[in-house]
């Protein structure tokens, strides 16, 4: 879904969009059993009920009265999921507040017509409901009301990482590397927190526009929809649907369906050379050697001169030769084709660490 939550979207081309049948486990319960699942309003939703008390429940006339009746003028956004809203909510109660007044919120509203919507609906409530770190977007609650359904969230001033990197806003700076490397850090903190999590999480979606940005460019991952459980009983992989996004997906799961944890590594590296070059993954706008942008840049990254030649030019002179290296390498060794190879989230987090040090020792 990816959606923005502080400007306007586009609808996301169903070129860029995975999405094949297979034989694999979709529809599992996020908690592996069913022993905590009850439903809801008696619209077959289930979902872990132990697990979402911390969600407040709305009904539909609530967020209908905090998005201003869903007006045009309060549309942040808009995806497969359905539309995205901003509202205002009362802090402590969180009932409908007057606009421009309260807490702000990102209200989604999932169209009655996604049958995929709906699962990905119940997906955000089962993960974002139970666990909760700095580097993931909060889930406020959710609406179940007839044929509505519907997500809140905290708002995102700064929206998402895609919009800064690729949408030339004369109005707005570019994003520093100082600034770059902080959001990479954030992202990666909040991947190895899923990775090393109780019940192992892969968040198969990871890209650009599903990293959100508050207004100190801290970095959250949002949009759970097509997050799963990683393998249990030695197990290595999940069997899956193939579902995601192109240019961000791993080539062992868009071949095979299945999914690891490391699959989530080849994302965030994606994510990491479009930081270092400021160019989207896949562009058919570009020259015809250019539009695959791992393909294209991946032999620059172990050149030191090379390299240079693809950093964005509107970083230059912001960054030493050697943060620039190290970041590069990092990118490589994400990119792996072998799963086996890449490395854990938690060594990518310490690695981005260490290189925002070499920037401090330069100044």
């Amino acid at each position: 879904m990816g959606l923005c939550f502080s400007s306007r979207a586009p609808r996301q081309t169903p070129s860029n969009s995975l999405h094949y049948s297979g034989s694999g486990r979709e529809g599992e319960s996020v908690n592996g059993g069913s022993s905590s699942i009850s439903s809801i309003s008696g619209n077959n939703v289930v979902f872990p009920s132990v697990e979402t008390r911390n969600l407040k429940q709305f009904n539909f006339a609530e967020l209908k009265a905090a998005t201003k009746g869903f007006r045009s003028d309060t549309l942040l956004g808009e995806g497969g999921f359905g539309k995205v809203y901003k509202g205002w909510l009362h802090e402590e109660t969180l009932t409908p507040a007057k606009a421009g007044s309260g807490m702000v919120v990102a209200v989604k509203k999932l169209n009655s017509e996604s049958v995929q919507g709906f699962r990905e609906w119940q997906s955000e409530i089962n993960f974002l409901g139970r666990v909760s770190h700095q580097n993931l977007v909060k889930l406020l609650g959710y609406c179940c009301d007839d044929v509505e359904f519907l997500l809140v969230y905290e708002f995102m001033p700064k929206g998402s990482l895609e919009n800064h990197l690729f949408r030339r806003n004369t109005n707005t700076e570019p994003l520093s590397w100082d600034t770059r490397l902080k959001i990479a850090i954030g992202a990666a903190r909040g991947l190895a927190f899923l990775h090393t999590s109780e019940k192992q999480i892969i968040y198969r979606d990871f890209k650009a526009s599903n990293i959100l940005l508050d207004e100190d460019y801290n970095a959250k991952i949002s949009d759970f929809g097509l997050a799963k459980l990683g393998p249990s009983g030695g197990v290595s992989h999940v069997t899956t649907r193939i579902m995601g996004t192109y240019g961000y997906a791993a080539p062992e799961y868009i071949a095979t369906g299945h999914l690891y944890v490391k699959s989530d590594v080849y994302g965030f590296g994606v994510v990491l050379l479009e930081i270092l070059t400021g160019l989207r993954a896949l562009d058919r706008n570009r020259r015809l050697e250019q539009q695959n942008l791992i393909e294209w840049a991946k032999p620059s990254l172990s050149d030191k001169r090379k390299l240079k030649s693809i950093m964005d030019e509107r970083i230059e002179g912001q960054y030493s030769t050697k943060a620039a290296m190290k970041a590069a390498h990092l990118t490589l060794k994400c990119l792996q084709r072998d799963h086996r190879k890449r490395p854990p989230m938690k060594d990518v987090l310490e690695t981005l660490e260490r290189i925002e040090l070499i920037k401090d020792r330069r100044k």
